[in-house]
């Protein structure tokens, strides 16, 4: 069965590498709105008996979802054998519990509004909390491919002598990962949060490190506003100006000018939301994830 891939709006680049890595056909399609805002749909590809593959990342995923959906349920009715969704940032994984009376639990919905029109589903680095598997929320077969190695590549090709700084204790493990395979030393931040702007960091002892560049790693930079007020910190205890790295560069609002205004030397993350900070390509990632998939036979 062939491969055919389409890009939803935003996601071409991301898309070519993919359908050269993967050697597939590039779909044709036309999404775009009528005048009343609703949402039209073309697919002028032969998808006939053919894998499908949507990539779309969904930061904004509530102006996505619907296109998305129609695409899915499009191709489908035209004959698709299969319908895959590349998603390299999920979103809706934050809200995994009702935290106050009467909220929604809404990662588990999304979830299912997910499984019930893709077959598979092939995501980086989601948020998984209080989450051990996405098969808690998704009904269909999921392949989770992991940045960290890329991370730890880039640092070790670019940055003489890094010190990797976690944002949380919980951040613990992965950032040793990187840290280890960088061959570098890391530190992790003791942070209490009272809101989405309300944090307070702690620096634990770096007066070893102040001939280190400083290296800011997570998985989601959003308000960022836990790295600003690090970055602020580290500058003020005399370390280096730090580089700031995330594998989903979400920058919620003016997040990145902000940084660098803080002191931020660089930030730099990867391509799986297209920003102007993209330095650490994960098309490769992506293709091994779908090659995993076709062979059933997932990275855990």
């Amino acid at each position: 069965m062939d491969t055919i891939i389409f890009a939803l709006p935003g996601n071409e680049e991301l898309t070519t590498k993919l359908i050269y890595k993967l050697d597939a056909e590039k779909g044709e399609a036309v999404i775009r709105h009528f005048p009343d805002g609703e949402t039209y749909v073309r697919v002028s590809s032969d998808v006939k008996d053919k894998r499908v593959v949507l990539v779309c990342t969904l930061n904004s995923p509530d102006d996505k979802i619907l296109p998305l959906y129609f695409l899915s349920k499009t191709v489908k009715d035209l004959g698709a054998g299969s319908v895959c969704l590349i998603a390299p940032y999920l979103s809706y994984m934050r809200q995994d519990k009702r935290f106050n009376t009467g909220e929604g639990i809404t990662s588990a919905y999304f979830g299912r509004l997910v499984s019930g029109f893709a077959d598979t589903l092939i995501t980086i680095d989601p948020h998984l909390h209080r989450i051990a598997s996405l098969s808690e929320i998704y009904y269909i077969p999921t392949q989770i491919m992991h940045a960290a190695q890329s991370i730890s590549d880039w640092i070790r090709k670019n940055i003489t002598k890094p010190v990797l700084v976690g944002p949380d204790s919980e951040s613990e493990q992965w950032v040793a990962q990187v840290a280890r395979d960088a061959g570098a030393p890391f530190v992790v931040l003791e942070k209490t949060r009272h809101g989405d702007r309300d944090v307070k960091v702690s620096i634990p002892h770096v007066e070893a490190y102040t001939d280190y560049t400083p290296v800011l790693v997570d998985d989601i930079i959003s308000t960022a506003t836990t790295m600003v007020r690090t970055v602020a910190q580290l500058r003020g205890v005399g370390m280096k100006a730090p580089i700031c790295i995330g594998i989903h560069g979400i920058f919620a609002d003016n997040a990145y000018e902000e940084l660098l205004e803080a002191g931020a030397k660089e930030v730099v993350t990867t391509n799986a939301i297209t920003h102007k900070s993209n330095r650490i390509d994960i098309s490769d990632l992506l293709a091994q994830g779908y090659q995993h998939l076709l062979r059933d036979q997932p990275i855990m």
